[in-house]
């Protein structure tokens, strides 16, 4: 018997990958995540770096992720645009969108497509302030607590808003006033 049982219990180490296995991971990938071409050809390349290449030729990312892009399992765009609409859903404003979108290496245009419209970023504005209960959602005494109010204005500049969007609506005097000003006429 061994004297150590965590002996027993090592794992090998992973097999070296091969062009076969390399595309068997970018097709796990994609079917298990919606992903950008970017985020896939950096997983593909973190999964080179971990297990190695043990192939005749020289393992060809670019190329995998273009046939991925090519037979349509991979969509920028369409990541792009259901990212920022998901993002913008849960309260966060156009910087933080873009943030977010740079990370998975979309390009410049399509991220500009996915922030959504002025009204749209509003309202997301409004739901953050809602949720998070910021301004006049908030309970009585806070909505007149200066240093609470600055605390609101940080939280919703971190999670993307501009200064001028973060201060109206925390500094609105009652909830109809933040939802008239969601609706209102954009220039």
């Amino acid at each position: 018997m061994d004297a150590n049982p965590a002996d027993r219990r090592r794992k090998a180490p992973p097999r070296p990958l091969d062009k076969a296995r390399l595309e068997e991971l970018a097709l796990a990938y994609v079917a298990r995540f919606a992903t950008s071409g970017g985020k896939l050809a950096d997983y593909l390349s973190r999964k080179l770096r971990e297990r190695g290449w043990d192939d005749a030729e020289p393992a060809d990312v670019p190329a995998l992720v273009g046939r991925m892009v090519e037979k349509r399992y991979v969509d920028d765009a369409g990541y792009a645009l259901a990212k920022g609409q998901g993002l913008l859903r849960r309260g966060y404003g156009a910087r933080r969108i873009d943030q977010a979108l740079g990370a998975a290496r979309i390009s410049e245009g399509l991220r500009e497509d996915a922030l959504g419209s002025a009204q749209e970023r509003r309202a997301a504005a409004l739901v953050l302030a809602r949720k998070r209960r910021f301004g006049p959602f908030g309970r009585d005494g806070a909505c007149h607590d200066p240093v609470m109010r600055e605390k609101q204005v940080a939280a919703m500049l971190r999670a993307g808003h501009p200064l001028a969007t973060a201060r109206r609506l925390v500094n609105a005097g009652t909830i109809e006033d933040a939802e008239s000003w969601v609706d209102e006429e954009l220039d």
